[in-house]
């Protein structure tokens, strides 16, 4: 097993490769990623909280630069500045075995869209409209297949949608020799990939300063 460190580093240039930023570079006993978007500009990932953590805490005063550490937000949120925002609880996930699915089938009324971009590979369900009711996306890199990305319209929850796009991402990477599976999963996606044998491999916090906040 690879330490944590490498774990994340693993996990985090998927998360790159997948959102087509630049590769994520050593920041101290961290990573750091320039993702430039409005409303994340910048991203500091740390395995373990430390030093490292508390003086960019104590230091940043720019909204929108995420620091993102694998623990949980009780071990440090007392001890940062108050312009911090605590971000909903992440759970990073991994799953070293095939997941455990269910005979399951498309739902009726929609069907599959392929595509792909770099080491990428996209699956899109479509409505019978063409509206798209799920997506979702495995970037491939070294010896992980990183998930990302996996999304269901509200509309066209509760139909299996989420689950079958998982199972077809799993053909692709399985197709290109990827065993090793990785994501970082929302309150509510947990509880889906735990029923397909995945496991919480850490806790993910995270904290922001949004715009306006009082310094």
């Amino acid at each position: 097993m690879k330490d944590k460190a490498e774990i994340v580093e693993r996990w985090l240039t998927g998360w790159c490769i997948s959102r087509e930023v630049f590769f994520p570079v050593q920041y101290q006993s961290g990573f750091y990623v320039f993702v430039g978007d409005e409303r994340q500009k910048e991203r500091y990932v740390f395995p373990e909280l430390n030093d490292d953590f508390f003086e960019l805490a104590r230091s940043i005063e720019e909204p929108w630069v995420y620091l993102k550490v694998c623990t949980s937000s009780d071990q440090f949120i007392g001890n940062i500045p108050e312009r911090w925002q605590l971000q909903p609880q992440g759970y990073m996930m991994t799953c070293f075995h095939p997941m455990s699915f269910q005979e399951i089938s498309l739902a009726t009324g929609y069907g599959l869209e392929f595509s792909q971009y770099n080491s990428t590979f996209v699956i899109k369900i479509l409505a019978e409209n063409g509206e798209q009711a799920s997506i979702g996306r495995v970037s491939l890199v070294n010896d992980f297949a990183v998930y990302d990305r996996i999304v269901t319209e509200k509309h066209h929850q509760r139909k299996g949608l989420a689950t079958f796009l998982l199972k077809e991402l799993e053909k692709i990477a399985v197709s290109k020799g990827f065993l090793n599976n990785i994501l970082v999963a929302t309150e509510e996606g947990k509880l889906l990939y735990e029923t397909l044998g995945w496991k919480v491999y850490s806790l993910y916090t995270s904290i922001v300063i949004p715009s306006g906040t009082e310094i």
